[in-house]
C-alpha cells in the first residue's frame, strides 16, 4: 500500500467525504428535522414557556400561586388555563396554553382565500399572557406566541408582546422596546420597525383616538421559506425568533413587577388604574382580532375572557387636569412614538 502522502487528490477527498458521512448525517437530519418540524414539538416548547413563565411570576409576587384549570375542545385537542390571583403584586394574570385542533371554520377559509369544495383540518397552539397588577405603577402586559398549520402543509407563526402602563415612565417605556429591538435584530434586522409600526397599528382604540399603551411588537403570518412578514427565513429561523420573544417575558415583566411594586399610590392614581383598564377591556371586546374571533367560532368563554381585569371603571366625559401625570399619559398614548 502506498504510503498516504501518495494519495491523490481524488482519493484524499474520497477518504474524507466518507470520514464525515456520521457528522454529516447528522446535520442533514437535523436540517430535514427542522424543515419537517413536527408541532408537537413546537407544543411542547410552548408548555414548557408556560411553566417557567408561572415560576417566574409566582417567585417574584411572593404571595400567590396560580391554579391550573385543564379543558377540552369541542372539536378536537385543549388547553391549560393557568389564573394568579390576589397576590402580593398581581390582582390578575393568567398563562394559558392551548393546542386545537378540527375543521377550518369558515371565516378562516374565507380569509385565507380557500375554496369551498375544500376540507381543510388545522391545528393552532400558543400561549398567551396578561397581567392586572395592584399597583397603579406596575404596568399592564400581554405576550401571545402562537403556530397555525393546516393539513395542507401551509403554517404560519405569529405572536407580539406589548405594555400598557398606567402611568407612562419614560425610561421604563425606552428599555423596553430597546430589549424588544434587541431581540428582533438578532433575527432579522427588518423586523423590530416592521413589527412595531404593525402593533402602533394594532393596539390602537379608535373611537378614543389612543394607543392602549406604549406599543410593543406584533407580528402575524410569519410563513417559512416565503417573502413577506417572514423576510423568506425557515421555518427553524421563525421558530427561533419566536422562542425569544417567549423567552424575553419574564426577565422583562418581573423587572418592572420589583421597581415598582413598592411604590406608594393614591387613591386617586388608584381610580385612574380602574379607568385606564375601562379602555384596556373596551379594545379587547371591540377591536381585539383574536377575542372577536374565539367568541363567534364558540371558543372556550372563559378562558378567552382571562384577559380581563378584576375591576374596571367608567367616568362621563372624565377629563384630566392640565399638567398632571394623567394628561401626561395621554400624551404618550399616540402611534409612531420613537422609543
Amino acid at each position: 500500500m502506498a504510503p498516504f502522502f501518495e494519495f491523490e487528490k481524488a482519493e484524499l477527498m474520497f477518504c474524507f467525504f466518507y470520514a464525515s458521512l456520521p457528522i454529516l448525517s447528522y446535520f442533514w437530519a437535523l436540517e430535514y428535522a427542522f424543515k419537517n418540524m413536527k408541532v408537537e414539538v413546537i407544543e411542547s416548547f410552548f408548555k414548557d414557556l408556560q411553566d417557567r413563565i408561572c415560576q417566574d411570576i409566582e417567585k417574584e409576587d411572593g404571595g400567590a400561586k396560580f391554579h391550573e384549570d385543564l379543558w377540552q375542545h369541542h372539536s378536537g385537542g385543549g388547553g391549560r388555563t393557568r389564573l394568579i390571583q390576589n397576590g402580593n403584586v398581581i390582582e390578575k394574570g393568567g398563562v394559558n396554553f392551548s393546542s386545537v385542533t378540527g375543521e377550518l371554520h369558515p371565516r378562516l377559509r374565507q380569509q385565507m382565500n380557500l375554496n369551498d369544495d375544500e376540507e381543510f383540518r388545522f391545528t393552532a397552539t400558543g400561549v398567551s399572557i396578561v397581567m392586572h397588577p395592584r399597583n397603579p405603577h406596575v404596568p399592564i402586559i400581554h405576550m401571545n406566541v402562537r403556530y397555525f398549520e393546516l393539513d395542507n402543509g401551509t403554517c404560519w407563526f405569529g405572536g407580539g408582546i406589548d405594555l400598557t402602563p398606567h402611568y407612562v415612565v419614560e425610561d421604563d417605556a425606552r428599555a423596553f422596546h430597546k430589549r424588544l429591538k434587541s431581540a428582533c435584530d438578532r433575527h432579522h434586522k427588518a423586523f423590530y420597525p416592521q413589527f412595531k409600526a404593525w402593533a402602533d397599528d394594532y393596539f390602537y382604540i379608535p373611537h378614543r383616538s389612543e394607543t392602549r399603551g406604549i406599543g410593543g411588537i406584533f407580528f402575524d403570518y410569519l410563513k417559512p421559506d416565503e417573502p413577506g412578514n417572514g423576510q423568506g427565513l425557515s421555518k427553524k429561523q421563525l421558530f427561533a425568533f419566536v422562542q425569544e420573544v417567549g423567552e424575553t417575558f419574564a426577565p422583562t415583566y418581573t423587572a418592572l413587577m420589583r421597581k415598582h411594586r413598592n411604590q406608594p399610590f393614591t387613591e386617586q392614581e388608584k381610580q385612574w388604574q380602574y379607568l385606564r383598564r375601562g379602555r384596556y377591556v373596551e379594545f379587547n371586546l371591540v377591536w381585539d382580532r383574536g377575542t372577536k374571533f374565539g367568541l363567534e367560532t364558540n371558543g372556550r368563554t372563559e378562558s378567552i375572557l382571562m384577559s380581563l381585569p378584576p375591576q374596571a371603571n367608567w367616568e362621563y366625559n372624565w377629563v384630566p387636569e392640565a399638567d398632571s401625570p394623567e394628561e401626561k399619559t395621554l400624551g404618550w398614548l399616540r402611534k409612531g412614538v420613537d422609543w
